[in-house]
């Protein structure tokens, strides 16, 4: 490991490294663990880490290399890959970012969590996510307050806060989340990563069932769209149980994907916010129009269009939304201890009766199928990630007023949960910097169950632009 500095590698090129034997999975996991337990205090990346369980994975990960035990297509294997804390690692305490699920332990793995492990991944710890998932902000009552790395004053986004922090702070390689209304993208866009929601089905969400309105999708981030689709590639897959699974795509294929020329494309392309009438930001727009431009110069056809969703389907959605946090099973006394914002979801929730639950299904679906036909000419959509830069910790969140802390949160992401309505593959590409670094993302939407075009589509661009080689302060401390 002299000769070369891994954490200003790619997680491509670290696994690189490791089948060649100029570095070991030991090592990069020893160096990812030190470099945690030195800055997390700064980003709030980690719940929980795990040394003595990853540096067990990463030994076997190791062997199992040697014994030539993980093929060619194990393109991630000895890399370290933490899991957000919504999902179950055996073993690991899995608190769902909640005071009142504190200590609990499971006993078996989420299903992607097998696949992680039996492609050579080296699971550090558990990543920030604020209580259930349910904000677009990672600070819980745990203490756990996922920054970004590009200016630690600021908020990493939510729900996958602490897996973006983690990973643009270079405390891991790449890093797993889950989106049900921009919870990857979000992030994403705040860190200067690629962050991409895959398709409704395209990887299991067991053992937890899908839940009312299957808005919640599990997915990567990253540096660059190698290693996201990489990532993905090992999310990938489902079983008969899963009432929403995918065929599965051939090994490697979103990998594959990013060596693909996506060939001339016909975008659509708005910046009119779908979920709330609200002003964006100028560095928001000035992101979508230098995507605009580099589009047109890659030789596709950019088009602007209307929004496939207005404001008038965001009801529906509150109502699904609201009655999935009022479904999470908790006793009385954990109710005691859950924050303001989740009980005012779960009481607004708690009124909704079944008739009322059905027809928001409904007119969500009614909404997904008219956006889906209304914009089906075009092979991709493009919109701002974001409303608003990086909002300040403790911006958003009202806990005097959680009324208002929910509608904050939708001037601040009025793009993004559309998409999980619809189901379709969206992707935040981490295309412009503003002025004094701060990262602003751009939003790739593909057609249902086409995730190929819209990575092959942000390789491109990336060949382009380079954002990879921008490195946050914080990154660039040596463990």
């Amino acid at each position: 490991m002299t000769d070369i500095d891994p954490v200003s590698l790619s997680a491509l090129e670290q696994a690189a490294a490791i089948r060649s034997g100029r570095l070991t999975s030991v090592a990069l996991t020893e160096m990812y663990l030190q470099r945690s337990e030195q800055l997390d205090d700064q980003v709030g990346a980690f719940a929980h880490l795990a040394p003595d369980q990853a540096l067990e994975q990463a030994t076997a990960v190791d062997a199992a290399l040697a014994d030539g035990r993980l093929g060619a297509d194990a393109v991630l294997a000895g890399c370290v890959v933490p899991v957000k804390d919504l999902d179950l690692v055996a073993g690991m305490p899995c608190s769902f970012g909640s005071r009142a699920l504190a200590g609990f332990v499971p006993d078996r793995d989420a299903a992607f969590v097998s696949r992680m492990r039996q492609a050579g991944l080296v699971i550090t710890g558990k990543t920030s996510t604020p209580e259930f998932g349910l904000p677009a902000y990672t600070e819980n009552d745990l203490g756990h307050t996922a920054r970004t790395p590009w200016d630690p004053s600021r908020s990493a986004g939510g729900s996958s806060g602490g897996a973006a922090a983690a990973v643009a702070s270079g405390l891991a390689s790449v890093a797993q989340g889950s989106d049900g209304g921009g919870s990857i993208r979000i992030p994403a866009s705040v860190t200067g990563l690629v962050g991409i929601k895959p398709s409704r089905g395209r990887v299991s969400g067991l053992p937890f069932p899908d839940s009312v309105g299957e808005l919640s999708a599990i997915g990567p981030l990253g540096r660059t769209v190698a290693d996201a689709a990489a990532l993905l590639d090992v999310l990938a897959g489902s079983s008969p149980a899963d009432l929403f699974g995918l065929a599965a795509l051939g090994p490697g294929t979103f990998l594959a994907a990013t060596r693909t020329d996506p060939g001339p494309l016909r975008i659509g392309a708005f910046a009119t916010p779908m979920v709330v009438d609200t002003e964006v930001h100028p560095s928001c727009l000035a992101a979508y129009e230098e995507a605009k431009s580099r589009l047109g110069e890659l030789g596709h056809d950019v088009v602007e269009i209307e929004p496939p969703f207005t404001p008038a389907e965001v009801p529906a959605f509150e109502a699904v939304w609201r009655t999935g946090a009022a479904a999470i099973p908790l006793l009385a006394e954990q109710e005691d201890v859950i924050t303001p914002l989740t009980r005012h979801l779960r009481e607004r929730g708690g009124k909704l009766s079944a008739v009322d639950l059905a027809e928001a299904v409904a007119r969500m679906r009614g909404a997904a199928v008219a956006a889906i036909t209304a914009t089906a000419e075009y092979d991709v959509l493009l919109t701002p990630t974001l409303a608003t830069l990086p909002p300040r910790v403790g911006q958003l969140r009202d806990d005097e007023d959680p009324a208002a802390d929910f509608e904050a949160q939708k001037r601040f992401t009025p793009f993004t949960a559309p998409f999980n309505v619809s189901g379709q593959p969206a992707m935040s590409i981490p295309l412009h910097h503003t002025a004094d670094g701060l990262p602003v993302g751009v939003q790739l939407v593909g057609r249902p169950c086409d995730e190929v075009t819209i990575i092959a589509l942000a390789a491109q661009v990336e060949r382009v632009v380079g954002w990879h080689t921008r490195v946050p302060p914080l990154r660039a401390h040596r463990g």
